[in-house]
């Protein structure tokens, strides 16, 4: 019988401008998250079955998610226990894309509330490049210990 937790995974993409590094965001889409900013962002992830395997699950939802092929190779980074309970695996993956060029995957929702009336929403609505301080300011909250993690991974060693 499978179980009943939540679980999802997902790709932080990166790349180095002038030698620093930025990570890949994207902000969900519909109207819940309009108006919402700090701490409203995410990297591009989402839900896997048991049985699936975590990191073909991560590719997948990049590519529904951003209309972009994630290529390797992949560096295992420590899951995270959001706030709702749900586990989320991500592999970082150097990867260069114009966010502009981002094309989403669609879901329907009745919008407004009780009103009959069913649209469509990109699951994102927009990505963009941060640097790691600005990252942090973006992400949900338990996501920011990747940055750390990333960032310890690309020092060079002494």
């Amino acid at each position: 019988m499978p179980t009943l937790k939540k679980q999802s995974a997902g790709l932080l993409a990166y790349r180095f401008r002038d030698g620093i590094p930025e990570v890949l965001l994207v902000h969900p889409g519909g109207p819940f998250w309009a108006r919402k900013d700090a701490g409203a962002w995410s990297i591009p992830k989402g839900e896997f079955s048991d049985g699936e395997d975590p990191l073909s699950a991560a590719r997948r939802e990049f590519t529904e998610e951003t209309g972009h092929t994630a290529g390797g190779p992949f560096l295992a980074l420590r899951p995270v226990i959001q706030k709702g309970g749900k586990t989320v695996y991500a592999w970082a993956v150097e990867q260069d894309l114009d966010p502009a060029r981002i094309q989403s995957n669609m879901f329907e929702m009745e919008w407004p509330p009780k009103s009959g009336h069913i649209q469509a929403f990109p699951e994102i609505d927009r990505g963009a490049w941060f640097a790691p301080e600005a990252a942090r300011q973006k992400l949900n909250e338990r996501q920011c210990a990747w940055i750390d993690e990333l960032l310890a991974m690309l020092r060079p060693a002494v």
